[in-house]
């Protein structure tokens, strides 16, 4: 498992369009699921992408949360899958590849 956890500035819906298609850009990637949702000031976005691992010889999943609060925005990324052990991961090169693909958005829109 490899995560990106931080806050970000911007308008929530450029940022998740700049997540969306960096992702999509990826080799193999498809959007699996997703779900949006308001409560009072509060916004949850959340979004379940997957692609081939050419290392790890199998799919490896990419979850994208972002929370925002008022104007704070809060990232939560976390990828998993990709390896082939059974009990334990021999091989997280996968995971951390895809967490790749959006390194460049969270650097431009982070705090």
């Amino acid at each position: 498992m490899a995560k990106i956890e931080c806050a970000l500035q911007g308008n929530i819906d450029e940022i998740l369009k700049d997540f969306d298609n960096a992702v999509m850009q990826s080799s193999s990637a498809t959007l699996e699921e997703s779900s949006d949702f308001r409560a009072d000031n509060a916004r949850c976005i959340v979004r379940a992408y997957e692609r081939y691992s050419y290392f790890g010889k199998g799919r490896v999943s990419l979850n994208i949360v972002l929370f925002q609060s008022d104007e704070r925005i809060k990232l939560s990324a976390v990828t998993t899958g990709g390896s082939q052990a059974m009990f334990f991961k021999l091989n997280t090169i996968g995971e951390n590849s895809f967490l790749d693909t959006i390194r460049e958005v969270v650097r431009k829109y982070s705090i």
